[in-house]
């Protein structure tokens, strides 16, 4: 992966946009009571559908490869986590946007540690 600050600002930028906009669109899908299994199935195609048109339009920038796992993995991760907390107690927008980011840029760092191992990078391997 790229590690420029150019990219790697963009990187995080559209982790932490993708899992944002994910997360509010799972909250809106779902409501608190449901079942949490139902949930995590609504919220995964929910946050990757959200994430698409992110990692599409910021992919031309930063790269495509670089962009579009990270996004993807994290609008799916920020989907199904906020579609379950949803489900069992409700959130507020401020919440699901902010714990989706969050969850952006943890789909950020396990591909940038996976990249970094499978081309051992990684120091110690």
């Amino acid at each position: 992966m790229e590690t420029r600050p150019y990219f790697l600002f963009g990187d995080i930028v559209a982790t932490a946009s993708a899992g944002a906009l994910a997360g509010l669109a799972a909250v809106a899908t779902t409501f608190e009571g449901s079942n949490m299994w139902i949930a995590m199935l609504i919220g995964m195609p929910v946050g990757m559908a959200v994430a698409l048109p992110i990692a599409f339009g910021l992919g031309a920038l930063f790269g495509a490869m670089e962009v579009m796992v990270p996004s993807m993995l994290g609008g799916m991760l920020s989907g199904m986590w906020i579609a379950m907390a949803e489900a069992m107690r409700g959130l507020s927008l401020a919440e699901a946007a902010g714990w989706g980011a969050a969850a952006g840029l943890l789909g950020l760092v396990t591909t940038s540690i996976a990249n970094a191992l499978l081309r051992s990078d990684a120091p110690g391997a």
